[in-house]
């Protein structure tokens, strides 16, 4: 096998083995697929994971795919029930392009950066890897608040005001879905302790950074989303996880 890859280099090169693997992958998978993606959503995925494969390996691969699925699963947490009340997400929960890079973009640069931040700069390296960590961890939280808190919200209130809100409302926040945004950040930020992302301190900052960052997107959604209609949700996703990778790189370069 060894002489084999030794003929043919490029066999070896992170960058044809995502290519190769991904489109493996995605055709094996893609009963499941085409009902979590549009085709459009399921070529832009196909980017996204050769771009993080060929700068991160398996390691940031499996952290992406563990958020889609689990952003997936909890998308169709009660969809009869928000269908019903009007404020499920569109086409069903299935992702399309401007969803996969509103989720992704952020995370995707900070995998790319890392391609310039090798020795002598090893810490830089080490920020933007917690950053795609804390970017996903960001995005899980604000997908599990959102869909928990419409489905099994009991009180719903504007972040800015407090006062009481129907489910759904742009802005608007539960004690469940705040439980829900918290667990599902804490359980991403392990999976990336165990593929080495972080140490646990750094899962405390990722999570950390969830929370505030989620809730900075829900002051946003509640003061400016509906002012301003170039700041759709996919926008505000982009911001949201920039917020988060950036407040937790910041918080690991002073505290750690």
């Amino acid at each position: 096998m060894l002489d084999f890859i030794s003929h043919y280099p490029y066999l070896s090169n992170p960058w044809v083995v995502g290519l190769v693997l991904n489109a493996a992958l995605l055709g094996m998978s893609f009963p499941v697929v085409k009902k979590l993606l549009t085709p459009a959503g399921i070529f832009h995925a196909g980017i996204l994971g050769v771009l993080v494969w060929g700068t991160l390996g398996w390691r940031g691969y499996g952290l992406v795919v563990f958020y889609f699925l689990a952003g997936s699963a909890v998308t169709r947490i009660g969809m009869a029930q928000k269908e019903a009340a009007g404020i499920a997400e569109k086409r069903h929960g299935m992702r399309g392009p401007e969803n996969v890079w509103g989720s992704a973009l952020v995370g995707t640069l900070c995998a790319l950066a890392t391609l310039v931040a090798s020795p002598p700069n090893p810490l830089s390296g080490e920020l933007l890897l917690l950053g795609y960590l804390a970017s996903f961890c960001t995005k899980l939280a604000d997908t599990c608040a959102s869909e928990v808190g419409k489905a099994y919200g009991q009180r719903t209130f504007l972040i800015t005001t407090l006062q009481p809100v129907p489910r759904g409302t742009e802005g608007a926040v539960s004690l469940e879905g705040t439980l829900a945004g918290i667990v599902a950040s804490g359980a991403i930020a392990f999976l990336g302790f165990t593929l080495g992302f972080a140490n646990l301190s750094g899962v405390a900052i990722c999570v950390v950074a969830a929370f505030i960052a989620t809730n900075l997107e829900s002051v946003i959604g509640a003061t400016l989303q509906s002012r301003f209609t170039w700041l759709t949700n996919e926008v505000v996703n982009i911001i949201n996880t920039a917020i988060g990778a950036t407040v937790a790189i910041l918080l690991a370069a002073f505290l750690l």
